[in-house]
């Protein structure tokens, strides 16, 4: 071989495995076929697959390209719940009351705060009003009070992503969610006719019906209704026409049609009347008077269970909610969308996972065609996560063939039970990230991200068979690149720590409790310092961060926390 060649070949060589590059290619030959096989632009396609928590990549393509990433970011949103307020969280709806109560009559309202509860449905309602009756409620003189002040939201019930605006994964937030914003109803064959029946009484929607029922068989256009939601007045409308069969089956239907905090308050109002609380009052929608009194709150399902609903089956209003939440609990009530982005920004990249100008969060739940992510960022945050909670946030995921959106994609084959991997779809992209563990018993975070006009036919079919192959692969993988962020932030890190080698502290964890415009007080030092704690100040862009430790792994952190919480509630950790 001429000296010419061997030259090159060194340098191609060096391309691949040169840690001073971050954009290297790393394509094993089963991928390259499985790119040409479903004739994918490589333009179109982010790739990274590496050993969990180990810099051993065995595929790496188009990792720092800004991807459209579907609802494949419910996974920012629900790991940046998780670190901030831990699986145990539990989100409060609070119920007071105003004036006076006396021999079993309240002479004054009842007030319902709402703070988010994605969960708040009508199974509730029974245990919250015997929970009123329990503190000797018998009859309110005065009205119903709705707080929905925790959130900011807009004031359509529908996000009109696309043409199917009644449906579920269109419904919008609310600081009062009730069934998820859906409202049901049920057509049924009764005594000559069809009538419209809803699930829940009330006031918050009207019906029209204008069915023309015939005996002719349940088929073709005698087989579905016509249906719309009218909201051309104060009062929305269901529409409900066409000719339908006598012999068609009764149906039940879920659509977004009214205010979710209406539909609480048409449920509740009956559910006092059922529990013999006599009440005539109005529904006012308000905050909460000052001198109320708090008599109950009803809790959520713990924060574990609402993100795995979230990512399993990709839970737009739930991933939303997590959105929003985050936003009130670090900036403060009212939430709203730019405090969400913000939250779940600064969160993540506590741990220094996200690829800030690349990534732009958006709604949170994945229906925006502006969203961004990289494959990077994806496998950051998923080897951070496991690294943290291991089996127990995997398992928040889908887990293949088994449940989930995943639960048919991979039940007879050979990825079943040994993928936890979320899912996002748009009509330009298709995506799957997560975990794959090979039957040599090494665990993946994969990353596949597939854009463009192809994706929505053929990228599940390029990520099968991905992820199929990894399942049988034995290779070792090859030593990671340099990551440009993390390069960077070292380089602040010298200057931020000073004289402090950043090198002794890379990878530790500390307990940030404080950011202060001028040097902290001396007293609030000395206290942390009375109760063991040791601490560093370090100044960056004129704020003053004191931070307690360092802590060499993440539970010692956290059990610091703990203690620190209770003196300085918006302590967190963070590591560097």
């Amino acid at each position: 071989m001429s000296a010419f060649f061997r030259i090159v070949l060194i340098v191609l060589f060096a391309a691949i495995i040169s840690p001073t590059l971050s954009f290297a290619e790393i394509l094993p030959s089963a991928i390259k076929s499985a790119l040409n096989r479903h004739k994918f632009n490589r333009n179109n396609v982010a790739i990274y697959i590496k050993e969990t928590g180990k810099n051993r990549i065995v595929a790496s393509m188009n990792i720092d390209k800004e991807m459209l990433p579907a609802s494949v970011i419910k996974v920012y949103s629900a790991y940046a719940i998780l670190l901030e307020l831990g699986y145990d969280y539990r989100w409060p709806t609070k119920f007071y009351m105003t004036g006076k109560l006396q021999r079993g009559v309240l002479y004054g309202d009842i007030v319902v705060k709402g703070f988010g509860d994605p969960t708040l449905k009508t199974a509730d309602l029974p245990r919250i009003v015997s929970a009123l009756k329990a503190r000797g409620i018998r009859k309110i003189k005065g009205n119903i009070i709705i707080d929905r002040s925790y959130f900011t939201v807009p004031k359509r019930d529908s996000s009109h992503f696309d043409k199917n605006i009644y449906s579920a994964y269109n419904a919008m937030p609310d600081a009062l969610m009730f069934n998820q914003h859906m409202s049901k109803f049920s057509i049924a064959y009764k005594n000559g006719k069809h009538r419209v029946i809803k699930d829940i009484p009330g006031e918050s929607y009207r019906v029209v019906n204008k069915i023309k029922s015939v005996s002719s068989s349940c088929k073709g256009s005698r087989s579905w209704p016509s249906i719309r939601v009218d909201h051309s007045t104060s009062t929305p409308i269901l529409r409900v026409s066409g000719t339908l069969s006598k012999h068609c089956r009764k149906r039940s239907y879920n659509y977004i049609i009214t205010k979710s905090y209406k539909e609480f308050y048409a449920a509740f109002k009956r559910q006092l009347k059922r529990a013999g609380i006599a009440y005539s009052g109005r529904m006012r929608v308000g905050k909460v008077p000052a001198g109320a009194k708090l008599i109950y709150t009803h809790y959520s399902p713990p924060l574990e269970k609402v993100i795995s609903i979230t990512a399993k089956k990709s839970n737009n209003l739930f991933a939303r909610h997590l959105l929003l939440t985050l936003g009130a609990r670090i900036y403060g009530p009212p939430a709203n969308l730019d405090k969400g982005r913000r939250a779940v920004t600064q969160i993540l990249n506590r741990y220094r996972l996200l690829d800030t100008p690349k990534c732009h969060i958006d709604n949170g739940c994945g229906l925006s065609r502006i969203s961004k992510i990289t494959a990077r960022s994806m496998a950051r945050v998923l080897d951070h996560a496991y690294k943290g909670y291991g089996k127990r946030w995997m398992n928040t995921l889908s887990i293949a063939g088994t449940d989930g959106t995943i639960r048919r994609r991979f039940r007879n084959t050979s990825v079943k039970n040994r993928a936890w991997m979320k899912t996002g779809t748009l009509n330009n992209a298709k995506n799957i990230v997560g975990y794959v563990k090979s039957r040599s018993g090494k665990l993946y975070t994969v990353v596949i991200l597939t854009n463009g006009k192809r994706a929505r036919w053929h990228g599940a079919n390029l990520e099968n068979d991905i992820i199929k192959w990894l399942i049988g692969y034995r290779g070792s993988g090859v030593s990671g690149g340099r990551d440009p962020m993390r390069e960077e932030l070292k380089l602040k890190d010298k200057v931020v720590w000073g004289d402090i080698d950043a090198a002794a502290i890379a990878g530790s964890y500390y307990v940030q409790v404080g950011s202060f415009d001028s040097v902290p007080d001396e007293r609030f030092l000395t206290n942390l310092k009375n109760n063991g704690f040791s601490y560093r100040i370090i100044s960056v862009e004129n704020r003053f961060k004191v931070m307690v430790g360092p802590y060499s792994d993440r539970p010692q952190a956290d059990k610091a926390l703990q203690k620190l919480k209770k003196e300085t509630p918006g302590a967190y950790v963070t590591q560097l």
